[in-house]
């Protein structure tokens, strides 16, 4: 079964350009450990949000800007051996490729995928990002929430959606995927992702998308949502490195 570890960070706009040699030097190491891919994404579209938001998950300054990025692994055991031997590598040392961000308010975490449609291998130059909890007893209702709306999103011009399911989410110091999004001791964190073609499409989707009858709250035909929308983190980004297999 696939697996993903997703991250989130906060990097000085400032060094745009360092984070992108800085990932450009380590990424290929998950490649050569058996990843099959790997995707860094630069904050585009970052609403505030009322109660949280992608700036507050990372506590980002007013000069960061976000990065929403993932690794795709085959399974669990290769991402696992990989991890434990990229340690090894003189490419991840700090003194070799020191971080040009803050990695003490860095997130991150292992995630199951519940549901992926489309095509990994499809070119994309856009991602929306979502990051919520869900009450862990309400896995199976998580997806067949998102296999509902994910296929309206499909079907707007989207080319890949996953949506994963925590399962190695470590507690932080500071930040976290918890804290994030304000979960509860009975909830699980959820990271997912869209894919678009490119902004365009994103946009001419998202609009359609709102003025659709299928995502009227009031349809019965809907299933209910599993989870407190107002804990949800979302935003767009645009790929800045993406490594493949």
């Amino acid at each position: 079964m696939p697996y993903i570890d997703g991250f989130v960070a906060a990097v000085p706009t400032a060094n745009k350009q360092k984070f992108i040699d800085h990932a450009r030097l380590g990424d290929p190491v998950f490649i050569e450990q058996g990843a099959n891919r790997v995707v860094e994404c630069w904050e585009d579209d970052v609403p505030d949000g009322k109660v949280t938001d992608f700036r507050r998950t990372v506590q980002a300054k007013p000069d960061e800007s976000v990065v929403f990025s993932w690794i795709e692994w085959p399974d669990k055991p290769t991402r696992d051996a990989g991890m434990k031997k990229m340690m090894d590598d003189p490419r991840m040392s700090p003194e070799n490729n020191p971080m040009p961000f803050d990695g003490k308010r860095l997130i991150y975490g292992g995630f199951v995928p519940t549901l992926e449609l489309g095509d990994g291998a499809t070119p994309s130059s856009y991602v929306d990002g979502f990051i919520l909890a869900a009450p862990t007893k309400d896995k199976a209702a998580f997806t067949d929430y998102a296999t509902t709306f994910d296929t309206i999103f499909m079907g707007f011009g989207a080319t890949r959606i996953i949506e994963g399911w925590g399962d190695d989410v470590p507690r932080g110091t500071q930040t976290d995927f918890f804290r994030a999004v304000e979960a509860k001791d009975d909830e699980t964190v959820a990271f997912s992702w869209v894919e678009w073609p490119d902004k365009a499409t994103r946009d001419a989707g998202m609009q359609k998308m709102m003025e659709d009858p299928r995502m009227d709250p009031s349809n019965k035909d809907n299933p209910p949502m599993p989870f407190d929308g107002q804990r949800m983190v979302f935003g767009g980004f645009t790929p800045v490195v993406e490594l493949r297999a």
